[in-house]
């Protein structure tokens, strides 16, 4: 039986155009870095590849050795499943060239990059694609969960605008994903992505954008909580495709209980004025709405979404509109634990308020995704330090977790309810209340995984079962 040392320095060997790095290496301990210290594990070695073909390497190496495999884009996952403990890590960090092809509205992106690369080269064109709110998020996880972006009420998903993929597969062959090559698979890594290889590439529809938006923070004490829940109600039940908001509940720099809005909407100062005015005439303490570039607006909730400590995602979901008395009840049990543990003081509740009519145009069989509805998405996200609180901010999180499901299920109709599969880029693997992930497309997902993954080398992130 082989030592790990001399199969490292077997797959060494075969590799031509990566970097690796193994426990004894000067820069090992920074090639674990994550988003979230609890994505942190001890890879047994990370292969830093700038081409495909030692992807292949790599794959099959791990195969012929048994050892576990695990891609890294973004590092967002902060469940750990773009880290291995002891196998091998296939982190695409050095691939993230993007190029834009302006006859054409194209953008492809490396596996490796992130949106700010995206945003950036698209607006030295005058052009945007749909991309994550979060501009350090890697293109990959967010593409192949789904992808909701400011764009999303316009346009869609980041999947619906997604034409191409080129692909590693297990068996190390490198493939075309997109509608005329391998259709089946470009329907799978549309909402299911993560069980199906390694993507080295991403080819996105863009669209026009030279003019800037208007958009900004607006920040306001927690007595205006009801009446701010009534605003981003009324603009659902008044969509425009142009605008979308994003609701924080968190505390302020002085430790007192704050709510804060980002507010976008794609069109002139006058328009977006008139579209928040609701909001504005409830005297924000905090307003840096002014027109941005779009490129920028993917920069605002960076101060807050930096890297390091401990992170917990647990996604929550509910039918519009939100009731303003449970968001009252929510906001203040909140507020309550995060003030009475000075380590979660950095923690936030994230409530969505996206125009679903574009992505639910889209039938429920057409990609992978299932969860193509009117209910809208948010996260209860946790951040502290001390490791020995892991399990005790975890379990409390499902707990808030569990009372948007209870409500959920309480105001469900007979189109929307519990049965409604839950986003999974907002799900870490293994919780309960988000179990429901591939709903009807389950049975095609399993097809397409046996025919191209049928080893399950791919496994990490929501793993699509045999049967």
């Amino acid at each position: 039986m082989p030592t790990m040392n001399s199969a490292i320095k077997a797959l060494q060997s075969h590799l031509t155009a990566s970097t690796v790095y193994t426990p004894d290496s000067e820069k090992y301990r920074d090639s674990l870095i994550r988003w979230s210290d609890t994505g942190v594990k001890d890879a047994g070695v990370v292969v830093q590849p700038t081409e495909a073909s030692d992807i292949s390497v790599a794959l099959l190496w791990a195969q012929e050795y048994n050892i576990d495999v695990a891609i890294k884009g973004g590092g967002h996952s902060t469940a750990g499943t773009s880290s291995s403990d002891g196998g091998l890590v296939i982190d695409l960090s050095r691939m993230k060239q993007v190029t834009v092809d302006t006859t054409r509205k194209n953008i492809t992106a490396q596996g490796g990059a992130t949106w700010k690369e995206v945003d950036e080269a698209g607006a030295a064109h005058g052009l945007a694609a749909v991309g994550g709110t979060v501009n350090h998020t890697g293109v990959g996880g967010l593409t192949l969960g789904g992808g909701y972006g400011w764009l999303s009420g316009q346009y869609g998903l980041t999947i619906d605008n997604l034409l191409s993929a080129t692909v590693v597969l297990a068996d190390g062959s490198v493939v075309t994903a997109s509608a005329s090559e391998n259709p089946d698979l470009f329907w799978a890594l549309r909402g299911a992505g993560y069980n199906f290889g390694v993507v080295v590439d991403f080819t996105y529809q863009a669209y026009d954008q030279t003019a800037p938006v208007f958009s900004g923070v607006l920040g306001f004490t927690s007595d205006e909580l009801e009446g701010i829940i009534e605003q981003l109600n009324h603009s659902l039940a008044q969509p425009d495709a142009r605008s979308g908001a994003m609701c924080f509940f968190a505390l302020s720099p002085d430790g007192s209980p704050m709510i804060i809005v980002i507010c976008f909407y794609n069109g002139t100062r006058e328009e977006g004025q008139e579209r928040f005015a609701g909001l504005t005439a409830l005297k924000p303490v905090l307003n840096t709405l002014d027109m941005t570039p779009y490129a920028v607006v993917n920069t605002l909730q960076n101060p807050q979404a930096t890297y390091g400590d401990r992170k917990s995602f647990k996604g929550v979901f509910y039918e519009p509109p939100l009731d303003p008395q449970f968001a009252r009840v929510i906001f203040d049990d909140f507020m309550t634990k995060i003030q009475s543990d000075a380590d979660l003081k950095n923690s936030a509740i994230i409530l969505e308020f996206t125009d679903m009519r574009k992505i639910c145009e889209v039938p429920l069989t057409a990609t992978a995704l299932a969860s193509r509805s009117p209910t809208q998405n948010g996260i209860v996200c946790l951040r502290w330090t001390d490791p020995s609180k892991d399990i005790e901010h975890r379990t409390w999180a499902r707990e808030v977790q569990s009372k948007w499901k209870a409500e959920l299920d309480a105001r469900a109709s007979q189109s929307a309810g519990s049965s409604v599969p839950q986003y999974i880029n907002y799900a870490e693997p293994g919780d309960a209340a988000v179990a429901n992930i591939y709903g009807e497309n389950l049975g095609r997902l399993q097809q397409v995984k046996a025919k191209y993954d049928p080893k399950n080398v791919f496994y990490k992130m929501q793993p699509i079962s045999s049967t």
